[in-house]
């Protein structure tokens, strides 16, 4: 049996919210309008909005900046508020979850396994490259959604995940991000101009340092914001580049390649 964490949050007067509201708060910020949000987790406009209301008077600030016109017949997008209470309502689930994780010896023999891997707080991962950034848009079709992740001022990671992970795990406009690659899915390229090649990713940087063995090379580039890439390729390579401190180049990665991680 899995034990999981619930939060309902009440105050007095006010309804209460727990993980249902939330996630359509995610919903209608992620379709870009309440009446599509609702339709997203199976609820109608009236009791979206009821919803919405009573969000805005537990935390006495509107979730939500409407305006005219866009998807559904009125768009939305959330407000600074509606970003921060999305952040701290998953950052409050985690530490329960984590609370739980420390009562498991104490749980033992009743039946009880609060063993389920959570992300954020505990979150180990064997990408070399692991960048926090905010979402700045999300595309999507029938079946993918493409996600552009701002890491760092003129920098944007973009990730191609399904429509699934993008509801699972909550992904809005607004929201922070942890965007993962492995080095070795990283190609470097010289030059002060992006390749024409065919893939989603392509980063202006700078080489910070290079070191190689026989073998293999571990490059690490420069992306602004005091953020970097990291990129495994052959000795060969790095030598026949001849990747020295300071030198303009590309990190290349496709979209695929990209893993996106929430708090």
């Amino acid at each position: 049996m899995t034990i999981e964490a619930h939060i309902s949050l009440k105050a007095e007067n006010a309804g209460s919210v727990g993980r249902e509201r939330i996630r359509l708060l995610e919903a209608v910020a992620r379709e870009g309008s309440i009446t599509a949000g609702a339709k997203a987790v199976g609820l109608s406009y009236k009791a979206a909005w009821d919803a919405l209301d009573a969000m805005a008077n537990l935390f006495g600030a509107p979730m939500l900046a409407t305006r005219a016109g866009g998807k559904a017949g009125g768009g939305a997008e959330l407000t600074p508020t509606g970003i921060r209470v999305i952040e701290a309502f998953h950052r409050l689930e985690a530490e329960m979850e984590r609370t739980l994780r420390a009562l498991q010896s104490e749980l033992a023999g009743t039946g009880i396994s609060p063993g389920s891997l959570i992300t954020g707080f505990l979150m180990r991962t064997s990408a070399r490259n692991t960048l926090r950034g905010t979402i700045s848009a999300i595309q999507s079709d029938a079946i993918a959604a493409a996600v552009a992740v701002d890491v760092a001022p003129g920098t944007t990671i973009h990730a191609l995940v399904t429509n699934e992970s993008v509801r699972e795990l909550g992904l809005c406009v607004g929201r922070e991000a942890i965007v993962l690659v492995k080095a070795p899915f990283v190609v470097v390229a010289t030059g002060k101009e992006p390749p024409a090649v065919s893939v989603r990713n392509r980063i202006a940087a700078t080489v910070r340092r290079c070191t190689a063995s026989d073998v293999s090379a571990e490059v690490v580039l420069d992306i602004g914001g005091g953020k970097s890439l990291a990129a495994t390729i052959s000795a060969a390579s790095a030598k026949a580049l001849d990747l020295q401190p300071g030198l303009p180049a590309f990190a290349l990665f496709d979209a695929s390649h990209v893993i996106l991680a929430i708090d």
